[in-house]
């Protein structure tokens, strides 16, 4: 099974974006998204930005984990 964390866009650097994953801060590569842009959601695998999502969108998924993990880690802030 793969999954995808839905992460928002703190900084970006040419290819390169810092993300909020939950309260996780990490680099990611953006070579595969057209015009990402800072305060966007994504969705990252393995690395790399696949996918811009909504807010929403990203709430729900982050909710489903928060929940899976038990009501710890993940959060939007």
């Amino acid at each position: 099974m793969c999954l995808a964390i839905p992460s928002k866009i703190l900084k970006i650097e040419e290819q390169e974006a810092e993300v909020d994953a939950g309260g996780v801060i990490k680099r990611v590569n953006l070579i595969f998204l057209a015009k990402p842009k800072v305060g966007d959601y994504v969705l990252v695998h393995a690395g790399f930005a696949i996918q811009v999502i909504d807010e929403e969108e990203a709430r729900k998924t982050l909710d489903i984990w928060k929940q899976m993990e038990g009501g710890h880690g993940t959060s939007l802030q």
